[in-house]
């Protein structure tokens, strides 16, 4: 059986000639190759009545306005209860994904994060814009290689298996993040195994400042988990190393160079960051309570990986069933 297929403007033209030379529905049919029901049918849809004749122009028209509003009504609309869930945690700065997977993980009714993108570009949301709570932006790019000054022994390689397959609490992956010149940094720190991050402002980065920075993190965060390694990048800022493994009681480790991935937490994190403090950001002067507030964010942010418990959560969750923190 062949295909019913919308009419096209050239057979409405011609549908509009064979009218006019008074031919009959089967005859219209016959010589335009569709069933006699199907001219029937598109004319009573698209027959003008006030001037009670058939246009081709006309009926395109009508058809193209029919199919623009004749698409399926968002679900996400239709339930208070989901619109409102939705709604709060685009206000939490949660991803779409996150949102459609914590609803599916607690209700039975089915949540697409399509629909939550379709929604938010439709303003459907107030206050809500893709390009306020959505954190994909364009950065540019650029093979400019970074210059090191010297190779670090301690490689990313020689790190003990329970640290690589994330099967522990305390291994933890730490960077800078840069603000603009002269306006300071944030050193950051992520357990591998929760996503747990831990911030500290700094007023530049001397090794010094760097280590005080990270020996603070590691006091703020020690109340829930003991750190036991640390993998960093080849930056120079991280030359007194040695001094952050004495203080601290752990090992430090070398990612090779150009490897982000290899500190995917972290690098993952540090964007996350930077959708709350873009670059130029003066983390000098940045309030203390502003920056607790954007680390409790994403502390409390669903993560796919962690079955979309936030990293509160799921340490909580270890807590409760009795594992090592």
């Amino acid at each position: 059986m062949k295909s019913y297929t919308h009419f096209t403007l050239d057979e409405r033209i011609c549908l509009q000639d064979l009218l006019k030379k008074g031919k009959s529905y089967r005859q219209i049919a016959e010589i335009m190759g569709r069933s006699p029901s199907t001219i029937s049918r598109e004319l009573k849809r698209n027959w003008s009545k006030k001037k009670n004749h058939y246009h081709a122009w006309g009926a395109n028209v009508k058809n193209i306005c029919r199919r623009k509003n004749c698409h399926r009504k968002n679900n996400l609309l239709l339930n208070e209860e989901m619109y409102q869930f939705t709604h709060k945690g685009l206000l939490q700065y949660w991803s779409p994904e996150i949102i459609a997977g914590r609803w599916n993980k607690e209700h039975l009714e089915k949540l697409s994060f399509s629909s939550i993108y379709r929604a938010v570009r439709a303003s459907q949301f107030p206050g809500i814009k893709p390009w306020t709570h959505f954190r994909r932006k364009a950065k540019p790019y650029s093979n400019q290689k970074k210059s090191y000054t010297r190779f670090f022994n301690s490689s990313i390689h020689d790190r003990p298996t329970d640290a690589d397959n994330r099967s522990r609490f305390g291994d933890f992956e730490g960077d800078t993040i840069y603000g603009s010149v002269g306006k300071g940094y944030l050193v950051t720190a992520v357990d591998r195994r929760s996503r747990l991050l831990v911030a500290v402002k700094c007023e530049d980065k001397t090794i010094p400042v760097i280590n005080k920075a990270f020996s603070l993190a590691f006091a703020k965060v020690s109340k829930q988990i003991e750190p036991m390694t640390l993998t960093l990048d080849n930056g120079t800022e991280f030359l007194g190393f040695k001094d952050i493994e004495t203080e601290n009681n752990l090992k430090v480790y070398f990612a090779d160079s150009h490897s982000p991935w290899q500190r995917g937490s972290n690098e993952n994190i540090n964007g996350l960051i930077r959708f709350f403090f873009p670059r130029g950001t003066d983390f000098r002067n940045l309030p203390q309570e502003q920056l607790d507030s954007v680390v409790s964010l994403i502390n409390n942010r669903p993560r796919k990986c962690l079955g979309y418990l936030s990293p509160i959560e799921f340490i909580n969750k270890c807590v409760a069933l009795g594992l090592t923190i």
